[in-house]
């Protein structure tokens, strides 16, 4: 399993302390829609400057304009762009198309999707790396939470290739862990820790 930090801040210095804090420790370092939305992908190649072995995930929620949308993640120096499950078949197509024919990959994320398993395997067919179960922020201060989207998930797909995200933390990471998922995602459980680099360390030790 691989460790995803997820870091959802609008502030490029604390992206960019964090990256420092946590880049030889985190398989995947995604920088969050917030700072793409304010900053645009160039933070994606400030980041990569500094750390070009990391692993970056551009976490660029496409909708529409799929290829030139992925294509200027890609050439700032995302490894991974997300696409969102709802977009229409065509707008998935053109971001793998483009990010694989950089060299790339594509995490489609399921946000707000119903039928987990028919669209799951949908978007495996259209040729997906890595398929997300994610329990957004708003839907988290009702409650929920991605555990039993994640367990349906893993019964539809190679759990290898599959996400997860939305609340992960310390206390429920052996949740997810039990589903062998390819990818755990942790956000806020980790950069607002005390201690960024020694939460990670934890959080990447538990999921071994």
């Amino acid at each position: 399993m691989k460790l995803q930090i997820a870091v959802d801040v609008n502030d490029e210095e604390k992206v960019l302390e964090i990256a420092d804090e946590v880049h030889d420790i985190v398989d995947i370092f995604e920088v969050g829609t917030p700072a793409i939305i304010k900053y645009g992908v160039q933070l994606v190649k400030k980041i990569k400057e500094r750390y070009p072995e990391m692993i970056i995930l551009a976490d660029t929620k496409i909708m529409d304009g799929g290829s030139i949308e992925c294509r200027d993640a890609c050439e700032m120096g995302a490894d991974i762009v997300t696409v969102l499950a709802v977009s229409d078949n065509a707008t998935v197509k053109e971001v793998i198309h483009e990010a694989h024919e950089q060299g790339k990959q594509v995490l489609v994320d399921l946000m707000c999707i119903q039928d987990i398993s028919s669209r799951s395997r949908e978007l495996m067919n259209l040729g997906a790396d890595y398929i997300c179960v994610h329990t957004g922020v708003d839907q988290q201060q009702g409650g929920r939470t991605p555990l039993r989207d994640l367990m349906e998930l893993v019964g539809a797909i190679d759990p290898s290739r599959a996400a997860v995200a939305g609340g992960v933390r310390m206390d429920t990471v052996d949740r997810y862990k039990a589903l062998r998922p390819g990818i755990i995602v942790a956000g806020g459980g980790l950069y607002n820790a005390e201690d960024i680099r020694t939460a990670a360390k934890e959080m990447k030790e538990v999921i071994r």
